[in-house]
């Protein structure tokens, strides 16, 4: 996954909640951009949980897929 491809999901107006897929197989809802923090040089983002108090650091290169209300967006 390019970061710029990211970025631009995360700005989206009207934002629309996307699930990130990795290529360990954990797929993790983002329900609204607050939720989510791109790191320094946009190779790690950071993804909070909505009902539980903690978060997954995720590799963007290792991100398979990006999947928003059923459409798949595959890594290039």
């Amino acid at each position: 996954m390019k970061i710029d491809e990211f970025r631009a999901r995360i700005h989206a107006v009207p934002f629309q909640p996307f699930t990130v897929h990795t290529a360990d197989g954990r797929s993790i809802p983002v329900p609204h951009p607050d939720f989510i923090a791109i790191a320094g040089t946009g190779r790690t983002v950071f993804i909070t949980f909505e009902q539980k108090p903690s978060f997954s650091v995720v590799d963007v290169p290792l991100i398979t897929q990006l999947e928003v209300q059923g459409d798949m967006v595959d890594r290039d």
